[in-house]
């Protein structure tokens, strides 16, 4: 069968991790084997992409539905190129309700490489006990899953354990490029500059406060490590607002570097 086949025809994408790939087989498991059976009611013959999670696009044909797995024949393999060549991290500082929910989500989508929730000073929620935390990271891992299958990434980003502010600048050391959103930065054209940078960067990393933004000596620290102030104009922007305006902006930049 031509590898055109798979250009034409919009498919479900899947993940898998590199064990269940082995001599031009791919072996599906787990929840999936309902949603494709009982779901999508695929069937012998169909075709999918199934990706490693790790930038590659496996195009596959369905050979066998069984109840606890499906087995696909691998036609194809290709570079996922729907990555940034620029890997953001997104330190958010925790905010209030399911709005953590929506900024994963849409972060995702907008080609973030991995999460970081943050407690910062102004923090309302607090997470005290571990098991909770650990099951509000599961969670939150999972929609970053799903982001990914919708928008077709070739990685499924990772929501790291929460980490102080502290914590989150020492992580933050290595990147290349560090910002930081402040309404007592006024200048754009600075602003602008500064993400010229992008250009030369592999590693970026974004810090966003929550709902009652950052103490001053947060933001002290941040310039100390070299995480650079930026303005987001003259508004005054909600957390779950903030990090998506600028990771827009830094996703566009990137993209129109590289289409330079």
């Amino acid at each position: 069968m031509p590898d055109t086949f798979f250009v034409v025809i919009a498919m479900h994408r899947f993940y898998v991790d590199n064990d269940k790939i082995s001599n031009g087989k791919i072996t599906i498991t787990g929840q999936d084997v309902n949603h494709i059976k009982n779901v999508l009611r695929m069937k012998p013959g169909d075709g999918l992409i199934i990706c490693n999670g790790q930038g590659k696009d496996c195009y596959c044909i369905i050979n066998r539905v069984s109840d606890t797995e499906v087995e696909t024949v691998v036609k194809s393999v290709k570079d996922t190129d729907t990555e940034l060549p620029v890997r953001i991290t997104l330190f958010q500082g925790i905010p209030k309700s399911d709005k953590m929910e929506l900024i994963i989500q849409k972060a995702v989508e907008l080609g973030v490489y991995e999460i970081v929730p943050v407690m910062t000073a102004r923090c309302v929620v607090k997470y005290t006990d571990s098991k909770k935390e650990d099951k509000k990271i599961l969670r939150w891992q999972t929609i970053s899953e799903n982001a990914a299958k919708q928008s077709q990434r070739g990685i499924i980003p990772k929501i790291l354990p929460v980490m102080s502010f502290g914590e989150a600048v020492k992580y933050a050391s290595a990147m290349d490029l560090k910002v930081i959103p402040y309404e007592n930065e006024k200048s754009m054209a600075a602003t602008e500059k500064i993400l010229a940078q992008l250009k030369n960067s592999r590693t970026a990393g974004i810090f966003i406060g929550p709902e009652g933004g950052f103490e001053s000596a947060e933001v002290e620290l941040a310039a100390n490590n070299n995480i650079i102030p930026v303005s987001l104009g003259k508004r005054i922007l909600r957390t779950e607002t903030a990090g998506l305006a600028l990771l827009s902006v830094m996703m566009m930049t990137i993209e129109m570097n590289i289409n330079v």
